[in-house]
């Protein structure tokens, strides 16, 4: 009964995974955290503590065969501010290629619920790039602080 019950599970799990539709373009949302807050509240303010990270945007074109264009890369603060456009001509990946992005520690502009969205078109339809955000506070052997977000396609407000 137990194995059953297992298999049905890792079945349902499988099953969970697909495969994204082929697209010849799309807007991407990605959250990236330029800090991140932890702790109990303390002090005067009631404030936790705050630990500025950097962000890796690694934009990964998934196709054998089709290479993909970024026309876009615009950096949001928390409170939907522009703060930057990364992307400043638009940039080919090349298929199987990537494109990385660096955000640095020492940016505390975006806040906790800084995002990209980034916009991506190719000639013909092809596999979505796979975008993620490594996030990372690093600091010799003693502290260590990683964690990766994924971006979600969205439809732009017109």
């Amino acid at each position: 009964m137990m194995k059953n019950l297992c298999w049905m599970l890792l079945l349902v799990c499988a099953g969970a995974v697909q495969a994204e539709e082929l697209s010849s373009g799309q807007a991407l949302y990605l959250p990236v955290y330029s800090y991140l807050w932890h702790g109990d509240r303390m002090g005067d303010d009631k404030t936790p503590a705050k630990t500025q990270l950097s962000a890796l945007v690694s934009i990964r074109n998934t196709s054998l065969k089709t290479p993909l264009t970024i026309s876009s890369a615009r950096y949001y603060s928390t409170d939907g501010k522009l703060l930057s456009e990364y992307v400043s001509k638009p940039t080919l990946i090349p298929a199987m290629g990537t494109l990385e992005l660096f955000v640095e520690r020492k940016e505390a502009q975006g806040g906790s619920g800084a995002n990209f969205i980034i916009q991506w078109n190719s000639a013909t339809a092809t596999n979505p790039p796979v975008v993620e955000a490594v996030h990372a506070d690093i600091r010799g052997g003693s502290h260590a602080l990683t964690l990766i977000t994924v971006a979600r396609p969205v439809r732009l407000d017109k």
